[in-house]
C-alpha cells in the first residue's frame, strides 16, 4: 500500500510559477513510476507528466512541454510538478499517482486526494 499526499497548490498569476510536491509513505515508492494528472472543472482528467522509477525516462503532455518538469527524489519519498509560465487554462486540481511509465491513467494504482491550483489572467 502506497499513500499520497500532495501540496503546492495556490493561486498564481498567468506568467507564474509553482512547484507541487507528492509525498509518499508505505512501501516501495522507489518500485513505481511516478505520474501527474490534473482535472479542471467539467472535464476529465488528464495526463501531464510522469517519470519512471529511476528518474530516467520522463513524458510530458504537448501543453506543458517546455514549461512543466517533474522529478523525484527517492530517498525523500517525493516526486515533484514544477510549473513555470502558468496559463489560466492549467486550473485544475492537480493529482499525483504511483503506478507505471503510462500516459493512461489506468495504469496508475495510487492516487494522491489532490491539490488546488487555480491561475488568474
Amino acid at each position: 500500500q502506497l499513500q499520497l499526499v500532495e501540496s503546492g497548490g495556490g493561486l498564481v498569476q498567468a506568467g507564474g510559477s509553482l512547484r507541487l510536491s507528492c509525498a509518499a509513505s508505505g512501501r516501495s515508492f522507489s518500485s513505481y513510476a511516478m505520474g501527474w494528472f490534473r482535472q479542471a472543472p467539467g472535464k476529465e482528467r488528464e495526463f501531464v507528466a510522469t517519470i519512471s522509477w529511476s528518474g530516467g525516462i520522463t513524458y510530458y503532455a504537448d501543453s506543458v512541454k517546455g514549461r512543466f518538469t517533474i522529478s523525484r527524489d527517492n530517498a525523500k519519498n517525493t516526486v515533484y510538478l514544477q510549473m513555470t509560465s502558468l496559463k489560466p487554462e492549467a486550473t485544475a486540481v492537480y493529482y499525483c499517482a504511483a503506478g507505471v511509465t503510462s500516459r493512461a491513467s489506468n495504469s496508475y494504482y495510487y492516487w494522491g486526494q489532490g491539490t488546488q491550483v487555480t491561475v488568474s489572467s
